[in-house]
């Protein structure tokens, strides 16, 4: 028994040793039985190794795209955009030399036949269009891998069987959705890989450091923003998708180690209502076609477990609203070259074929179903076409009293979704609600892209599943926190309303001072351009009156006194950055306004924010991107990104405050906490989000009662343990809450109550001074998404925010993540409120 154990090790170390030893070729991914082109260039000829060998990094992928495009007649190659990073967006157009000949014109007839109505146009001699993206997370490369191994074939392989596929089928190759990840990735990987492979899952080369490749330069999750489009990333992924409206989007991933490999359809439970049936049929039938390729080469599959198509903003779900079809592919992971797994040793190379082959069932499937295809992608059109007709509501009216920007920041994210937008001919109230018609606009229902527009601002509260793969609730009017209102008549619509609005002015010059009312989304990059310009610039605490025109809480005033620039040049400084704002400058005419005068001691002199954030190990990489973006693309400020690692060797004095994002930071010393400790003691300003709270709590900083959910798991058996515990999570809704606008923290808000959106179980009971309690849920809280009742119980009339006094600094504190995905900017302005003016707190 003891020789045949020890047979058996000597036979597995042989076997491994052997995989370790033999790289596969790029036969181990072709389709046998078929030549190919030798005037296309191979992977290995280019890279100088074998494809899975190593990580080809962005530089050499893009490298390969380009000599194979040269060679092949089959391909054309674009550049669609450019990342952070200022790397290429490719996109290969793959198809036969006659189609790409008159690609223009099949884009045409492809683009009419969504116009058309159910059964006019005989859709058997169109070609399809597929879209195929790969590796949207940096650190899941296997796709672009595959994208490398399917980009050869289908400019080498010379079979009968391809040539007629490229006849009916206009490919759009997106080799790497994410070059800035999977540069970053394939470092990591490369700079740690052992010429002896080493398979152990400890190893160093299978555990990134932080922030990992998944994420993009600004560490965004990208598969979480085809509705947001937030990035250059995206907004050239969704021009593309736009531009050719494919039939199929393909999207390939990786999952954990120990898995198989996952196709759609998905949980079919947590299919979004809005998506048809029809859209799951024809999914599950092209599943068919991945089984069966996928059993001939042996690899392990599953569907209808794990995933989802709830939101619309990830890259297998945004086409099912859009009349495509979104197909996921999850590959487990090799993480590196080969790793041990509960399946064995999972290599890169077996990753690599097992996308590649998917790819190819994925292009059989679309070319032997293309005319269905094709019908059902005209019908979804011509038929919610009829449902908008039929619509009582004929539109949406979208407004905001006061701030240009973020009305038009969304119009902005409609445009690129070719969403059609009007003006309003004159100024209108529905519902208490007034809108402007210089600031808002409305959207007609009945559009081609109705369905999608219904996606957009969609409100939920009932669901027949209580597990999310990821949010249940994204509507973009509660994110943005504008006004919106049905109509069931568009007589009060103009013309096409263009996203582009005027620059403001400087009403006149004064000697006095300058007005800025804080209720533009851009008036933080306003008011720090003024101080690091060395300006004196004062809040108001109170609202006032300057010549008919009302000021409200936290207005800026510019005196003109005592200011190291003197009258002339500081109205020449201010008529020159007023350009690239919305909102205009008031003259002040005089000092003795109505309410309160200019002069008056509720007028707080602001200073100059010098603000650091923790990173490193522990914090949550997304939030802590979304606040460094948000400082660097949208305000132009400097923010200092501190290691955890590094903390206690550094000067705190030189900051005026710390933002801990949503992390574990139990890594902290005690000597580092109470460090910090010290500095807000002397003055400083700590921001905490989520379960840095926790972590504030217990380290002694702050002391807040948490509410916690203690419902018991009765009648739950074992097999239902995970789906209980999942659905007692608040995994990500919008909450309505009341505002006390008189607050700091609540300067520049539009009205008394505001939409939050909330992904934590951290629930705070609110302080016994009302006064304290700034920003409150209601009592009947829950606008859209899922809750639990035992959590939307202990969430009624809770707060969000506390801001704790500690010696001469403040401790502020949000349960809430204020600038999710950045696109919520209805909450963004409580985070500059808390930069700006934690002193008056």
């Amino acid at each position: 028994m003891r020789f045949l154990f020890y047979f058996a090790f000597l036979l597995s170390f042989a076997v491994t040793a052997q995989q370790q030893k033999e790289q596969p070729t790029l036969d181990y991914y072709l389709p046998k039985n078929v030549s190919y082109n030798k005037n296309i260039p191979t992977p290995k000829s280019v890279f100088n190794f074998e494809l899975g060998e190593m990580h080809t990094d962005h530089t050499q992928l893009a490298y390969y795209m380009k000599e194979v495009a040269k060679a092949s007649d089959r391909i054309a190659i674009e550049t669609t955009g450019f990342t952070f990073e200022n790397r290429p967006l490719q996109l290969l157009t793959i198809s036969s030399p006659k189609n790409l000949a008159r690609l223009k014109e099949i884009n045409e007839q492809h683009l009419e036949n969504l116009t058309a109505n159910n059964n006019q146009k005989n859709a058997s001699d169109m070609p399809i269009v597929v879209y195929l993206g790969y590796s949207i997370h940096g650190n899941e490369s296997s796709g672009s891998g595959a994208a490398i191994a399917l980009a050869y074939y289908l400019a080498a392989c010379e079979s009968p069987e391809l040539e007629k596929t490229l006849e009916n089928t206009i490919i759009l190759l997106d080799p790497c959705f994410n070059p800035d990840g999977i540069q970053r990735f394939s470092t990591w990987v490369n700079s740690n890989k052992s010429t002896n492979l080493v398979t152990d899952p400890n190893d160093r080369e299978f555990n990134e450091g932080w922030p990992r490749g998944r994420f993009n330069h600004y560490l965004f999750d990208m598969n979480r923003d085809w509705l947001p489009v937030q990035l250059p990333e995206s907004q050239a992924r969704i021009k593309t998708f736009r531009k050719w409206m494919p039939n199929v989007l393909c999207d390939f991933h990786e999952m954990g180690t120990n898995s198989t490999y996952f196709f759609q359809p998905g949980e079919p439970s947590r299919t979004n209502p809005l998506t048809p049936e029809l859209n799951q049929k024809l999914t599950l039938k092209i599943a068919g076609f991945h089984a069966k390729a996928l059993d001939k080469i042996g690899s392990s599959y599953f569907i209808e477990e794990n995933y989802d198509d709830f939101y619309y903003g990830k890259g297998s779900s945004y086409p099912d609203i859009n009349g495509s079809i979104g197909i996921l592919f999850e590959q487990a992971s090799s993480r590196g070259h080969a790793q041990e797994s509960a399946n064995g040793i999972i290599t890169f190379p077996f990753t690599i074929r097992n996308q590649f082959t998917t790819s190819l069932s994925t292009l059989q499937a679309t070319s032997e179903m293309r005319t269905e295809l094709l019908e059902y992608q005209r019908n979804f059109y011509s038929n919610a076409r009829s449902e908008s007709k039929n619509s009582k509501v004929k539109g949406y009216v979208i407004g905001d009293e006061k701030d240009a920007t973020r009305v038009n920041e969304l119009a902005k994210i409609l445009n690129q979704h070719k969403i059609e937008m009007l003006e309003l001919k004159e100024d209108i109230t529905i519902n208490n609600k007034k809108f402007n018609k210089n600031l808002s606009y409305i959207i007609p229902i009945e559009q081609q892209n109705t369905k999608l527009i219904n996606a957009i601002f969609d409100r939920q509260t009932k669901f027949k599943d209580s597990l999310f793969y990821d949010i249940s609730a994204w509507s973009f009017d509660l994110a943005f926190n504008v006004n919106f209102e049905g109509v069931n008549s568009l007589s009060q619509a103009g013309g096409k309303y263009v996203p582009n609005l005027k620059s403001g002015i400087v009403s006149k010059k004064s000697d006095i001072g300058y007005l800025v009312e804080w209720t533009d989304h851009k008036s933080p990059k306003f008011l720090y351009q003024l101080l690091s310009k060395g300006l004196r610039v004062k809040t108001t605490k109170k609202p006032f009156i300057h010549s008919g025109k009302p000021f409200s809480y936290g207005s800026l005033f510019l005196p003109i006194q005592n200011q190291e620039m003197n009258s002339d040049e500081i109205h020449k400084y201010l008529n020159e950055i007023i350009k690239e704002y919305t909102f205009d400058i008031t003259g002040v005419e005089t000092g003795f306004t109505e309410g309160i005068n200019l002069g008056n001691p509720n007028f707080e002199t602001l200073s100059l924010p010098k603000v650091a954030m923790l990173v490193g190990k522990g914090v949550d990489p997304s939030d802590a991107g979304e606040i460094w973006h948000m400082f660097d693309q949208k305000a132009a400020m400097p923010l200092t990104k501190i290691d955890v690692d590094q903390l206690q060797g550094i000067n705190l004095n030189k900051y005026t405050t710390l933002i801990l994002v949503d992390g574990n930071y139990s890594s902290l010393s005690q000597k580092t906490t109470t460090k910090i400790e010290q500095w807000v003691q002397n003055g400083g300003t700590l921001i905490g989000y989520q379960n840095a709270i926790k972590w504030l709590n217990e380290s002694k900083l702050i002391e807040v009662t948490l509410k916690t959910n203690k419902s018991d798991a009765k009648n739950v058996s074992f097999e239902q343990i995970d789906d209980h515990n999942g659905a007692q999570l608040i995994a990500g809704a919008i909450f309505e809450t009341k505002l006390d606008l008189s607050h700091p923290i609540n300067f520049g808000m539009p009205r008394n109550k505001m939409p939050l959106f909330r992904n934590t179980s951290i629930i705070i009971e609110p302080n016994k001074n009302s006064f304290n309690n700034p920003i409150q849920y209601t009592k009947n809280p829950l606008l859209s998404g899922y809750i639990s009742k035992p959590n939307s119980e202990l969430l009624k009339e809770t707060v969000p925010f506390q801001s704790i006094k500690k010696g001469d600094g403040k401790i502020l504190i949000f349960t809430d993540n204020t600038n999710f995905r950045a696109f919520w900017l209805g909450t963004e302005k409580l985070f500059w409120n808390a930069i700006f003016f934690s002193k008056m707190m």
